[in-house]
Parts: C-alpha cells; sequence; structure tokens
C-alpha cells in the first residue's frame, strides 16, 4: 500500500484552535481522521481530541494489521467517541457538552471507506474531476420537506458527537481506488470560504499534495479574513507515480506485520478505560441509529 499525504491546520482568526486530525497506519490499512470541536459550546477542542484519540485506539486494537469489517469498526468507533465525551462532560459535572464533528476513513486493500458526522468533509477527486464528497447534516443540505416559509439558520447541524441526542452518521459504500485518486478530509473553515470548483481544481493541480493543501488552506484564510475559521485538512493521493524530484510518499511495503504507526498519539485512551466503554449503550444507540434510518426509507418509499 502507497500513498502521498500531507496535513495542516491553522488557527486562523479564532482564540484558539478546535480542529483535530491524523492518521494510523499498518503494513495493509491506514486510518484518517478529522474532529472540528464546535463553537458555542464548551471545550470544543476537547471534545475533538477524545474522538480522534477514541478512534484511532480502537484502530490500533482492530488493525492486525487489517480490520476485518470496516464498516462496523466504523460504526462502533464513532460512537464509542460520542461515549467518551459523554462520559468526559459527567465526570467534570458539565450543564454544557462539549461537541464535535467528524469524518473518518479507512483505506485497505484497494478501497475506500468512510464514515461522518456533521459538517466535516471527505472529497474525492479522480482525473480532475469531483467523483464524490459527503453530504453535511445540517439544514443547508438536508432541508426539511414540510419546511415551507419557516425561517431556519440553514447551517445549523443536526447531529454532532457530544450532544445529549443519540448522534446520527453516514457510512460510504467501498469505493474502489485508482492510482492517483486524491481524497482530502476537510472542516469547514475551508469549504465554508471556498468555491468547490476552487477546492476540486486546487486538490486536482499536478501538484503534490504536499503543495495543493497548504494551497488551499492559505486561500481559506485569506477569504475568511481577520474573522477566518481554524482551517484544517488532510490530503492524500493514493498510490502516487513515482516522478523525478519529487518526495517519496508513504510506503507500508516495508513495516513488519506487528507494526502500528500513527500521528495520533497524545493522551491516547488506555486499554483499560476502552475496556470500559459501555459496549450495551453502544450498541443500543447503533440499533436505534438503524430504525431511524430504516423508518426515513420506508416514509420515501
Amino acid at each position: 500500500m502507497k500513498f502521498s499525504v500531507f496535513q495542516v491546520s491553522r488557527k486562523g482568526g479564532r482564540l484558539k484552535n478546535e480542529d483535530r486530525m491524523g492518521y494510523c497506519y499498518t503494513r495493509e490499512s491506514g486510518l484518517f481522521v478529522l474532529a472540528d470541536g464546535m463553537g458555542g459550546h464548551p471545550e470544543g477542542e476537547v471534545a475533538a481530541q477524545l474522538a480522534l484519540q477514541t478512534i484511532a485506539a480502537l484502530y490500533q486494537r482492530e488493525a492486525r494489521p487489517i480490520v476485518k469489517d470496516v464498516k462496523a469498526f466504523l460504526t462502533a468507533s464513532v460512537m464509542a467517541a460520542h461515549q467518551q465525551i459523554m462520559r468526559y462532560a459527567g465526570n467534570k459535572g458539565m450543564l454544557d457538552t462539549p461537541r464535535t464533528t467528524v469524518v473518518a476513513a479507512v483505506l485497505q486493500g484497494t478501497t475506500a471507506t468512510w464514515i461522518h458526522c456533521g459538517d466535516s468533509r471527505l472529497y474525492v477527486v479522480r482525473d480532475g474531476e469531483l467523483l464524490t464528497r459527503t453530504r453535511d447534516h445540517s439544514h443547508a443540505e438536508r432541508p426539511r420537506a414540510n419546511a415551507g416559509a419557516e425561517i431556519v439558520n440553514r447551517n445549523l447541524l443536526l447531529t454532532c458527537l457530544g450532544s445529549p441526542t443519540t448522534p446520527l452518521f453516514d457510512i460510504s459504500a467501498p469505493l474502489q481506488l485508482q492510482r492517483g485518486d486524491r481524497i482530502m478530509l476537510c472542516s469547514d473553515g475551508l469549504w465554508g470560504v471556498l468555491d468547490e470548483a476552487l477546492i476540486v481544481h486546487t486538490l486536482s493541480s499536478g501538484k503534490p499534495v504536499s503543495d495543493a493543501a497548504p494551497d488551499l488552506a492559505e486561500m481559506a484564510l485569506r477569504n475568511g479574513g481577520t474573522h477566518s475559521d481554524n482551517v484544517t485538512l488532510i490530503a492524500l493521493e493514493w498510490e502516487m507515480p513515482e516522478a523525478t524530484g519529487q518526495a517519496r510518499g508513504v510506503s507500508t511495503d516495508s513495516i513488519s506485520d506487528g507494526v502500528f504507526a500513527s500521528t495520533i498519539q497524545a493522551g491516547m485512551p488506555s486499554d483499560s478505560e476502552l475496556d470500559d466503554l459501555d459496549e450495551d449503550a453502544i450498541e443500543r444507540s447503533i440499533a436505534e441509529i438503524n430504525e431511524a434510518i430504516r423508518r426515513s426509507a420506508a416514509r420515501k418509499a
């Protein structure tokens, strides 16, 4: 497995950076995660960090060296992250809970599968064109059919991790990757101020992702002005062809089967903390989500 990857996070015009991102990989699998702590609630950066740490720790436990059931892992790990945030808030006696959006992707074999909750996005660009992107859990992208003339904040999120209500999320079907495919995970500080066409054009330019990613971040900061949101992204290219003078990407071929590499390290939950997760509560939440999806599909039919 071979890919080129670059990650960047900038505070922008905010007092602090509440975004978090990182990636992990084994010989045959890779995990990429980005979380955007939500302003208007306390300790958004803690919620984002807990989400990353929990998902990465569970990935380390499952990827030996591959994750056997990627969709089940993504579902369980995101719900575990939600439970960890709620536990943190409960232990501190917080009246309002820390909250975060999240998007995570697992690349394994020759496919990519991803999950998202909220409005942190994933883009896939192929041959200079947008192949697909996630659809935000917001009024802007999922307006209510019976809203009528009701005035709503179209950017208001419908779900997130850390909310007292059970989070909703979407999981993609596995996407068969092709050489040169580019995948980007980003916070709304990027896509909220840049046209989609510009994002796709910059991401699919002839530049390596190590140049395209910081270019996108700088454009977002300029467009956002003095009150720019945090701007965070991870961009990667799948099986990047070798080119003269071009930096080598990450090649996992030389990694031993038992080796786990990660850029998500500080404060990782211990095995005992992960074992203490309320698995029954997670399973109940997943069942509730699946039932809600089933009812929604039945209404549309």
